[in-house]
């Protein structure tokens, strides 16, 4: 029986093929840490670099490729909707009332915004309105209690269902350093989360935390695959010990009527590896694809994943032909388009005019024909997963960040693409700035300097004109001058304008008050003289 089964797993991805997909325009924006939802048979990108601009006021877009091109198109969302930022690295999954429904929703937790802060929020996103023009969603913020996940990124998130009731489960990613173990060195950091198994029930609000014995690391950018009532858990990589785990976790969640009861089991059989994405083929199958062995080697080996009832078999696969560029290139990402297709980034290095650019590929892990049959299926969008290359370029946050009509202005036929040309220069905006002539803060060098600063400088307002940012270490302002101005409604002018300052400032009249003498004055004695000698003397004058 088993010797059927790694049969026929084999037979299913024995027809990988690899196509290049040509980028017409804004592929600067796909970067590491994207995300794909798929809502009635179209797919959709969310976590662009960079914040949301005007041309595009809710940052995410629909995914169209015909004939090997790739264009995106701004999305709308209702006017009831939270804002919804650019998270990259989120964990996302698919919540259905029930198993049967074709009504669905996403939930995206946590995640790293532009300027690198991270997320402790979760967001419902579901699809409202559909027209032949344009699809509208909307966005829900949920408010959860009891214990409550930390904010993070590069973990899991999934649906379970047992006897009738489902929860979601909540696993791994990293988080900064805590604040009372942060130093000026390495005031940036990140750690693994603590190896917590979080229960949360959405139709409470509450959330629940587990410990298991078996579940010793808190694993970021691994692999989880849901059935029923069980989640398996593959691969991750642990920044403790720097290791990739080998291990297959099995974590089964009962619901009954008390509290849930939650085990887990070490499996064999498990493969080391991090950054893995996982593509669903059919009810029971999966594939696994990329990833990495290590920092510096790609995992260029696919395998098959097999669910049936109580078990799971894990096969190697036949892998595609890849390229030249993508064996030799460092990193790759990437996320699953749905159906056995995946969506895979290189860096362009210094082959393309814009520097941070990428070229895209799409693996289908199906034959050509199963591929044509199902060409207009919906697609089913799983964890995004990716290694962290590092800290992205922060931007400043703009005046866009709502659901407003403007978004609505958009028609599908005009606004065919977006306008990349909007989105603005990353070091003439934000906190990487040129503040003055001896500005010191550059993003490759700069080190937290003041106990409030987290992942970027502090600014502050200078008053002069329109006014205009300025760095406060470059103004060489205290730590207590600071805090002051920042919770003051006070005019500060910085080192270039302090004159102005000055000149606004008008001077009280100070009243000049009389001081009576001490003592009063005393007039000197004169000598006069006779008539008769004033005149001789006068004449002996002039003659």
């Amino acid at each position: 029986m088993k010797d059927t089964l790694i049969r026929g797993m084999a037979q299913s991805t024995d027809k990988m093929s690899l196509q290049m997909v040509s980028t017409v325009s804004n592929s600067s924006l796909l970067q590491p840490g994207f995300s794909l939802l798929n809502f009635d048979e179209h797919v959709f990108f969310f976590g662009q670099k960079g914040w949301p601009k005007r041309s595009c006021p809710t940052g995410v877009f629909l995914l169209d490729i015909k004939q090997n091109e790739l264009k995106m198109k701004p999305a709308f969302f209702s006017k009831d909707s939270c804002y919804l930022p650019p998270l990259r690295y989120p964990a996302l999954c698919r919540l259905r009332s029930d198993a049967g429904a074709d009504e669905y929703q996403y939930i995206i937790h946590g995640g790293k915004t532009p300027n690198n802060d991270l997320s402790d929020k979760i967001y419902f996103m579901s699809l409202v309105n559909k027209t032949s023009k344009r699809m509208t969603f909307q966005c829900i913020e949920k408010d959860l209690g009891g214990d409550v996940p930390e904010a993070r990124y590069g973990h899991t998130i999934n649906v379970v269902h047992s006897r009738g009731k489902s929860v979601a489960v909540l696993f791994g990613g990293r988080s900064y350093t805590p604040l009372a173990q942060r130093t000026t060195e390495k005031w940036n950091s990140v750690v693994d989360c603590l190896p917590s198994v979080f229960l949360i029930d959405f139709e409470f609000g509450c959330c629940t935390s587990y410990i298991l014995p078996e579940l010793q690391d808190g694993l970021s950018f691994h692999v989880s695959i849901a059935r029923d009532d069980t989640i398996y858990i593959l691969g991750g990589h642990s920044l403790q010990n720097n290791t990739r785990s080998p291990n297959l976790y099995k974590l089964k969640i009962d619901l009954p009527l008390g509290s849930p009861a939650v085990t887990c089991t070490i499996l064999p059989g498990g493969i080391s590896v991090s950054s893995a994405i996982v593509t669903q083929i059919s009810d029971s199958e999966f594939v696994l694809v990329g990833g990495y062995h290590s920092d510096s080697q790609k995992r260029l080996v696919c395998n098959t994943v097999v669910l049936e009832d109580s078990r799971i078999e894990i096969v190697e696969s036949v892998s595609p032909e890849w390229t030249p560029d993508i064996k030799h290139c460092r990193t790759w990402f990437g996320c699953d388009m749905g159906k056995g297709s995946v969506l895979l980034g290189i860096p362009g290095a210094n082959k393309q005019i814009i520097p941070d650019a990428n070229y895209f590929y799409i693996l289908r892990c199906k034959g050509a024909e199963e591929d044509k049959e199902e060409e207009l299926i919906a697609q089913i969008c799983s964890q995004t997963s990716s290694e962290d290359p590092g800290d992205s370029t922060p931007f400043e946050d703009s005046e866009e960040f709502c659901f407003s009509a403007e978004a609505n202005s958009f028609d599908a036929d005009d606004a065919d693409t977006y306008n990349e040309d909007d989105e603005e220069d990353e070091s003439e905006t934000g906190y990487w700035i040129t503040c003055c002539a001896s500005c010191s803060i550059d993003i490759n060098t700069w080190v937290p300097f003041y106990s409030t600063e987290l992942n970027k400088p502090a600014m502050i307002l200078c008053s002069s004109g329109a006014g205009h940012w300025v760095h406060a270490q470059c103004m060489d302002l205290s730590e207590t001058m600071l805090l002051r101005l920042s919770e003051a409604n006070v005019k500060y002018f910085c080192n270039k304008h302090v004159d102005l300052n000055k000149g606004l400032q008008t001077p009280q009249k100070v009243v000049c008050l009389r001081k009576p003498p001490m003592k009063p004055l005393r007039r000197k004695k004169t000598m006069k003289l006779p008539t008769s000698a004033k005149k001789s003397f006068l004449r002996r004058l002039f003659e």
